[in-house]
């Protein structure tokens, strides 16, 4: 008889995760970012000019997946309060278990309880597989333009 696979443990991201994010990222992405994840979860913990909105997913006490982003209330010029994703990463020992789309499914819930009205996220054109993968969470193309200045 098959071992039944345990349902992983969401919560909110706390400070204490930062070195099984940067692994998970390390391992997925190939590249070592672990300043950048310092300064996004130093202000994603700041409670004074945040909501803290970044999940974890555990599974035996171990972080096994990601999600972070954020809650805007009018920035860049629109007035309805938003939320957008711009990290998300699985461990590849726990891939294809169904973990990202609980991360997705949990965050999107908490943007709807604190009023959000739509998430957005960035996709690279030619990622196809995450583009699918957003795309079977009912994400579809934006109206708005995503607009870009490469400097010399």
């Amino acid at each position: 008889m098959a071992k039944a696979v345990e349902a992983p443990r969401m919560r909110v991201m706390k400070n204490g995760d930062l070195d099984a994010i940067v692994a998970i990222d390390t391992t997925v992405s190939k590249q070592e970012r672990r300043e950048y994840y310092e300064r996004k979860c130093a202000s994603m913990l700041d409670r004074a000019h945040n909501i803290n909105s970044s999940l974890v997913a555990e599974l035996d006490g171990k972080v096994v997946g990601f999600i972070m982003g954020d809650v805007y209330f009018g920035e860049f010029g629109i007035p309805e309060t938003s939320g957008t994703i711009d990290s998300l990463g699985v461990d590849p020992k726990y891939q294809n278990r169904g973990i990202a789309s609980e991360l997705i499914d949990q965050f999107v819930s908490n943007m709807r309880a604190v009023g959000v009205n739509k998430v957005y996220t960035l996709v690279n054109w030619d990622d196809f597989a995450l583009e699918k993968f957003f795309s079977s969470h009912k994400f579809v193309p934006s109206r708005r333009i995503n607009l870009e200045l490469a400097l010399p």
